[in-house]
């Protein structure tokens, strides 16, 4: 593989791991990040922003994804043009 195709599953599984620790810091009913470190007094600055955070993350984070393997699969899928010699000259005598 060329030092290209490594690159881009580099920052595929870079994106993979921050796409699993915001998945996993969301709560499914609701409290997620902001009832985890305060609860009740992190209300007063809006919870619903941190979801909206969370939730943008989320998205934009499952897009790169997507769209870094499909750009890593349309490099790997273009041939590779080999460097031709120059054809050998017979000498005739």
């Amino acid at each position: 593989m060329n030092i290209a195709f490594g690159v881009i599953m580099l920052f595929v599984i870079i994106a993979c791991v921050f796409l699993m620790f915001v998945i996993l810091s969301q709560n499914p009913k609701g409290g997620g990040l902001s009832s985890t470190f305060g609860g009740q007094g992190t209300q007063m600055f809006g919870v619903q922003k941190t979801n909206d955070f969370m939730t943008k993350a989320t998205w934009t984070l499952g897009i790169i994804i997507v769209a870094l393997s499909i750009f890593a699969g349309v490099l790997v899928a273009q041939p590779s043009v080999p460097q031709q010699s120059p054809p050998a000259t017979t000498q005739s005598k």
